[in-house]
């Protein structure tokens, strides 16, 4: 009987170890999905302070050519470096400066470049002649290699015309009067 029981208690033993270790796995699967979302609240919030921060600095910079104090002054300067210190902090996290090839390529690109001007604008196509001949030989069988076209954007600014109004005056050729 003494065996028995030893045995029921040994199984209840593991058995309360085996529950212990599925806790302890759910645990750190809870702690690691708790940490991911606080890592992305903490970059948000970093975030929404470096906007709240860049516009406390402007602000702070036209209100500096008014009336100034000196309290002012240190007080731009303190802003000006925690935006410092969470733009760099920002960086640091970010994915595109990561150690990891995988999290780098993962990151979104930023587009580098101007976009293209938009397709209802009128052109204007301007044919720049070639020589009819070679500069250095002075022969007159020239190819054409292609053409390196330039896209520019000009503004015309507002056009304005001159209207006059003239009534014309009439005199009575009797009266000598209007």
């Amino acid at each position: 009987m003494t065996g028995d029981t030893d045995d029921i208690i040994a199984l209840r033993a593991a058995l309360a170890a085996a529950e212990a270790r599925a806790q302890v796995a759910e645990l750190r699967a809870s702690t690691a999905e708790i940490r991911a979302i606080d890592a992305e609240a903490r970059a948000a919030s970093a975030e929404a302070q470096i906007a709240h921060l860049k516009h406390l600095i402007a602000r702070m910079r036209q209100d500096r050519f008014g009336a100034s104090s000196e309290r002012g002054r240190r007080l731009l300067a303190q802003f000006e470096l925690e935006l410092e210190e969470l733009e760099t902090t920002l960086a640091e996290d970010a994915p595109e400066n990561a150690a990891d090839p995988a999290v780098r390529a993962t990151a979104p690109r930023s587009n580098r470049g101007r976009q293209p001007l938009r397709a209802d604008l009128p052109r204007e196509r301007v044919v720049i002649p070639a020589p009819t001949q070679c500069p250095c030989c002075g022969s007159d069988r020239l190819s054409k290699l292609g053409e390196s076209v330039t896209e520019t954007l000009e503004v015309i600014p507002r056009q304005f015309k001159m209207g006059w109004t003239a009534p014309m005056r009439h005199q009575c050729a009797m009266l000598g009067s209007e």
